[in-house]
């Protein structure tokens, strides 16, 4: 069910952008309000991938690092893959990095450099649905694009108390958004949204009564808003189970490149068995519990002998699918880009030999 007041419509841009001109966050990859500097589509395109499914904490020191070692889509485009993935680690969700290198080298190669300025072609890049193509347009290019984030779905499902669960509600928020969005700032706009949800508009106790739109707001008052939007039942997540090697050698822990296909694709990791919902029959020396967006993984660390002389080092096993190898000096293994998973499972296997 939807509720549409047509009066909402009158100053609704007026009054979120004059609270954002006053409030907009600082962020390392936003041309501040009011500045005469002209967006980078770069960096613009890049902070948006990074923010997906996660938090504007998380990102900025990612962000820094990446644009300071690779300050242009042509020198991220030149990358090494494995110093790519390296970077990523710990910022999960690893297609988008892959994502990132196969966008970057697609703008490089095949556009000159330039990103296209419309939504429709920003669709056509690799990696870039409908909300990053929108984001890019609107923010980089000031195209009137409908950009819907998590933040700004709350916003609106709340303003205009949309009690369509998600993700069935996407259709009447963006219906409800587009007459809205001007056509002079849509950039501000949709950044303005995405702070007033983040700050004010917030899931837990808004504060409802410094909003720039409370006036017409149809949840203000209202006991229930913190329901809003409305979410489906939360499905439980099977758990899984898998057993990964540490296998060391003169102060070297060897570790594979994971397939480029599937979990934590092409990153460095331990080498163990496959994932599945049996336990493991050994026990092993420390294990951890790690939570991924379809299941929930316990991944036991047990030890194995180095391989025999004369056996090639170049490669090693990852369950049944060949992967590359190399011995990494343990003193070092903060270096080696380990995903989360891995590097939690590392580090309680170093406390437990100190």
């Amino acid at each position: 069910m939807s509720v549409h007041h047509p009066e909402h419509d009158d100053g609704f841009a007026a009054r979120l952008l004059a609270w954002y001109d006053r409030a907009a966050r600082a962020l390392p990859w936003r041309v501040p309000p009011g500045s005469d500097a002209v967006p980078d589509p770069y960096r613009v395109w890049m902070a948006e991938v990074m923010l997906q499914q996660t938090t504007v904490a998380a990102v900025a020191g990612y962000f820094e690092k990446f644009t300071t070692r690779w300050p242009t889509v042509a020198d991220l485009a030149a990358a090494a893959d494995a110093d790519v993935m390296a970077a990523w680690a710990g910022l999960g969700y690893y297609a988008r990095a892959r994502n990132l290198l196969a966008c970057a080298r697609a703008v490089a190669l095949d556009l000159d450099g330039s990103f296209p300025d419309s939504e429709a072609a920003l669709r056509g890049l690799p990696g870039v649905g409908d909300y990053t193509a929108a984001a890019v347009a609107a923010i980089a290019f000031g195209r009137p694009a409908v950009v819907v984030d998590a933040n700004i779905e709350r916003v609106i499902a709340r303003h205009r108390l949309i009690e369509t669960p998600l993700p069935a509600a996407k259709k009447a928020i963006k219906a409800a958004l587009a007459p809205l969005v001007p056509a002079d700032r849509p950039g501000d706009f949709a950044q303005g949204l995405m702070d007033l949800g983040a700050t004010i508009c917030t899931p837990r106790s808004p504060a409802c009564g410094i909003c720039p739109l409370m006036a017409d707001c149809c949840a203000r008052g209202r006991a229930d808003i913190e329901r809003l939007p409305v979410k489906p039942p939360r499905k439980a997540k099977p758990h899984r189970h898998g057993t990964a090697w540490w296998i060391e050698q003169a102060g070297r822990l060897w570790l594979v490149r994971r397939p480029d296909k599937g979990m934590l694709g092409g990153m460095r990791a331990l080498p163990g068995s496959e994932w599945s919902d049996a336990r493991p029959r050994e026990s092993g020396l420390v294990s951890v519990d790690h939570g991924f967006t379809h299941f929930d993984l316990t991944l036991t660390l047990v030890r194995r002998d180095p391989p025999p002389e004369g056996s090639p080092e170049g490669s090693s096993e990852v369950g049944d699918a060949a992967a590359e190898g190399e011995w990494w000096p343990i003193s070092n293994l903060d270096a080696a880009g380990l995903p989360t998973l891995y590097r939690k499972l590392a580090d309680k296997m170093r406390e437990r030999d100190e």
